[in-house]
């Protein structure tokens, strides 16, 4: 199909993004997603290695409150299982005091992985639209009106299309990408306050060919106020023949070389579990802040989820020509991966009914 006959141009091959295309795709709606990164997913990275544990560098989880994200999985057939928190954490809140093994509360609402890692939404959703309808390494540089037409013009090209929804952090779209007309101030200056999900976290992983941490007097989950790493779980497989923790690592330490942070990551797990840390299989980190396709610095101080579901994300401008989407916008589960489905189906929901009116006799 001639690219100038697009009814939808998607900027962002993330879960936004990609649920947005496979519900256009069941409405027989054509699209075209751009994607500046040479891979789909955005903010959802797994990393899979033969014979290790997948880890997620990205999304990870999600709750039973989380249903819009929970009905995607049941429609592509995909299934959860429980993170793994055990009975017991080790607790450390002070430098000047030893780490203890604390009891977990029983009510604590569970929290759950996908089998086979969160990238098998994407690589599922893949399958069911086509190769040609994502276009992979090329950069947004510019979003233009053009009467009853919307321009997205590239780094390598210039596409056509009846609507655009940008599925980019809204701070990191305002930020990168020039859109002529512009939009009212009252809208850029929420973009440019909107914080950016992720844009800040380390997410840091170690694959083991033990699972040393499981016993009653030990634990895989970690939770520390002296740091760096302030939250850690076990991240083994499924199946549990695959093991590793995976945590995040305090994001002041961007600025330093992944084997400082890999050196000061192990001198931490060494007052929990000993020596045997050593013994790690594999090293995985994803310093977000260094992502330009997801994080740039902001102008002023922004406190996490500031702007998340914000009203103005809520219309699209334009004259209906032009969407915000992506988690950010969404007014349930902002900052989430449900809030990122959430926003794809609504937006759906009005391209799909826009474009069903102006077709009818």
């Amino acid at each position: 199909m001639d690219k100038r006959n697009m009814k939808v141009i998607i900027i962002g091959a993330g879960l936004t993004g990609l649920t947005l295309a496979y519900r256009l795709k069941q409405s027989n709606i054509s699209f075209k997603i751009i994607e500046a990164r040479n891979r789909i997913g955005g903010r959802i990275n797994t990393l899979y290695n033969e014979g290790r544990a997948p880890l997620e560098m990205g999304a990870t989880w999600l709750g039973q409150q989380h249903k819009h994200l929970l009905q995607l999985l049941k429609e592509l057939n995909l299934a959860i299982f429980d993170q793994k928190l055990g009975r017991t954490a080790i607790y450390e809140p002070i430098s000047t005091s030893p780490h203890q093994l604390v009891h977990l509360p029983p009510s604590q609402q569970p929290s759950y992985r996908i089998i086979n890692g969160t990238h098998t939404i994407l690589s599922t959703i893949a399958q069911q639209i086509e190769p040609k309808d994502v276009i992979l390494n090329q950069t947004v540089q510019k979003i233009s009106k053009l009467n009853n037409k919307a321009s997205v013009i590239t780094d390598k090209g210039e596409f056509y299309g009846d609507k655009v929804v940008s599925t980019l952090p809204p701070h990191l779209l305002s930020k990168t990408i020039e859109i002529t007309p512009t939009l009212p101030h009252q809208v850029t200056d929420v973009m440019r306050s909107t914080h950016t999900w992720m844009g800040e976290s380390i997410k840091v992983a170690l694959t083991y060919k033990e699972k040393f941490w499981d016993g009653n007097d030990i634990s895989g989950t970690i939770f520390s106020n002296v740091g760096p790493i302030p939250e850690m779980y076990d991240h083994s497989d499924y199946a549990e023949n695959h093991f590793a923790l995976k945590g995040f690592l305090n994001g002041n330490y961007y600025g330093i070389s992944k084997k400082e942070r890999l050196n000061i990551i192990l001198q931490q797990l060494q007052k929990y579990y000993g020596s045997i840390v050593q013994a790690y299989q594999s090293y995985h980190e994803q310093v977000w802040r260094n992502e330009k396709y997801t994080h740039i610095d902001y102008d002023q101080y922004i406190v996490p989820h500031q702007h998340n579901g914000h009203t103005l994300y809520q219309k699209a401008y334009w004259n209906g020509q032009l969407y915000i989407g992506g988690t950010e916008t969404s007014r349930q589960h902002g900052g989430y991966m449900d809030g990122a489905v959430h926003s794809a189906n609504m937006i759906a929901e009005n391209i799909i009914t826009q474009l069903n009116s102006t077709t009818k006799p």
